[in-house]
């Protein structure tokens, strides 16, 4: 009880934890459902660090590309893993290997591993956007998502929230941004069938495989059976959702979801298991001036860093005991982690695309178009044309996240439905003052940094913002998605976002998972027209106009 009541304390107030976890004690951050943005119009600096902030989330990056929970379930033995998918193997055994997995698995070294998963590499250029210095092992070249903690057992290779939230992005590494390449949930899945056939004879005969490194492989075995997993239907989309709903339908429906052999062999049922709910993992950038949390903004309470942590660990087969003695242990950690997503700053386009000036005339009259027409939604951004400045001088944003339906595909919200009430029923989400609520609609976000978020919508349907600023009839049904290496024929910058038709290259085409077929369950382009049309139905924007609007949005 004791133990329980520690965590209650240390996860609502951070401060009263400082002595148990050697940090500065923060103020105290308002995570309740009735908290509201101050006046500065951003909670950037969230726990009120001052000077101290800039170290702080310095810290955090480190946890973005390690992930730090040493109890996590699905903890893989590095060492015999570095051994088996060596990129400078001369083995022949390990080269037979290596063969077989380019086979099964598609992949046979870590490189080519690590870039199946579409981890991003850190480039020489990331400083300008991580707003805070790198720590100095995350050297430029190196693949940011994967790393090794180190663990009772040894070092063990785990997976970050650098997999899905930092991405390269024509040369330049973005953290918060949305990784549109990122395989994480695929890799689950492959583990879940892989992994059970790895016995520890062929551990050892191969690897040379120690006590420990089989117990730290049999534990990540024997937590398999309780991940649920669901493969997304493209490239870019998200199935957490459905990788936590699934996993909780693996265990128990009590107050720590008690694991259940009967249960991981056969699940109590989930809508989740066919119904589609895929969402695009979300920027971080916008989150200091949100008070409520993902895309349907239904997590109304509750640190999202916390919460982040909760779901990771249901779809990796952790204890919840071990993980609630985690949490309380390791605020420090938690503290540097959300410092950072807090402070998280966008890129600009000048600092993408230097050769591609902006036109600060026709953004100036897009501003007005967007005052009348979108700014009642995703709030007003500042902005001093005269002197042909782009900088956005100040947001001003809903004090309270709304929730809005504008028509777009309902799917993903109604999603929560399936799992909300285990989720809050759960002690360690009322330890953390988590509540889910199924939510209707979605968040109108910030457009900071729109142009690096396409293809727009919460799932990833409408490739461009010229098909954005249209009527659905008008939106591209099927297109294609590659990767963000050169901006001459990855990138439309006219219409910012994808290349469609006839300016698609043929090497996207070589992967069906590129394809997003908008006419899947889940997968819809409608909505998000009404405020472009007048009472018949007519666009009240003209091709210049548009064209306006969009040279005003590559501003934010």
């Amino acid at each position: 009880m004791l133990r329980h009541l520690l965590t209650t304390t240390c996860v609502l107030t951070l401060a009263a934890c400082a002595t148990q976890t050697q940090a500065p004690a923060p103020a105290v951050t308002d995570w309740s459902a009735t908290a509201q943005l101050p006046d500065s119009g951003d909670r950037r600096d969230i726990y009120n660090l001052g000077d101290a902030l800039a170290d702080t989330a310095s810290r955090g990056l480190r946890h973005i590309s390690t992930w730090p929970v040493t109890v996590s379930g699905v903890l893989l033995p590095w060492r015999p893993i570095a051994v088996v998918f060596d990129p400078n193997a001369t083995s022949a055994d390990i080269l037979q290997l290596q063969a077989v997995g380019r086979v099964a698995l598609g992949f046979g070294t870590t490189d080519e591993m690590y870039a199946f998963l579409g981890l991003s590499k850190r480039a020489a250029a990331a400083e300008a956007f991580a707003g805070v210095n790198w720590p100095p092992e995350l050297v430029a070249g190196q693949f940011l998502g994967a790393g090794t903690l180190s663990t009772s057992h040894g070092p063990a290779l785990t997976f970050s929230c650098a997999t899905c939230h930092v991405a390269t992005f024509f040369g330049k590494t973005i953290v918060g941004m949305t990784n549109r390449h990122s395989r994480a949930n695929v890799f689950f899945g492959m583990a879940k069938q892989f992994f059970p056939a790895v016995t520890d004879d062929l551990l050892v005969a191969k690897t040379q495989a120690t006590p420990d490194e089989l117990a730290l492989m049999d534990r990540a075995q024997a937590n398999l059976p309780a991940v649920g997993y669901k493969e997304p239907r493209a490239h870019g989309l998200d199935t957490s959702l459905a990788q936590v709903a699934l996993s909780l339908a693996r265990r128990q429906p009590d107050a720590w979801a008690t694991r259940d052999a009967t249960l991981e062999a056969t699940p109590r049922p989930n809508d989740l298991e066919t119904f589609t709910a895929d969402s695009k993992p979300a920027v971080w950038w916008s989150l200091k001036y949100k008070t409520r949390w993902l895309s349907d903004g239904s997590i109304v309470s509750g640190n999202p860093v916390f919460t982040n942590f909760l779901w990771n660990e249901l779809g990796r087969g952790t204890d919840l005991h071990e993980l609630n003695d985690w949490l309380a242990a390791n605020q420090t950690i938690i503290q540097e982690l959300t410092a950072l997503v807090f402070a998280n700053t966008p890129p600009r386009w000048q600092d993408v695309f230097p050769d591609l000036p902006l036109d600060v005339t026709a953004a100036a009259r897009g501003k007005v178009s967007f005052d009348a027409m979108c700014a009642t939604c995703h709030g007003t951004y500042d902005k001093d044309f005269s002197a042909g400045d782009t900088h956005t001088l100040a947001v001003h944003y809903h004090s309270v996240t709304p929730v809005l339906d504008v028509g777009t595909d309902p799917q993903r919200a109604k999603g929560m439905a399936t799992f909300a009430t285990n989720l809050n029923n759960l002690a360690i989400s009322q330890a953390m003052g988590t509540v889910v609520e199924v939510q209707t609609g979605y968040v109108p976000p910030p457009l900071e940094g729109i142009f690096t978020r396409y293809p727009y919508l919460h799932n990833q349907s409408v490739p461009t913002l010229c098909e954005l600023l249209r009527p659905a009839k008008w939106r591209t049904a099927q297109f294609w998605m590659g990767p963000d290496a050169n901006a001459a024929t990855d990138y439309d910058p006219g219409c910012v976002g994808l290349p469609v038709g006839a300016a698609i290259p043929d090497a996207w085409k070589n992967d069906p998972q590129n394809q997003m077929d908008t006419t899947q369950p889940g997968l819809s382009n409608q909505g998000h027209e009404a405020m472009l049309l007048d009472a018949n139905g007519n666009e009240l924007l003209t091709a210049t106009q548009r064209a306006d609007l969009i040279a005003f949005l590559k501003t934010l």
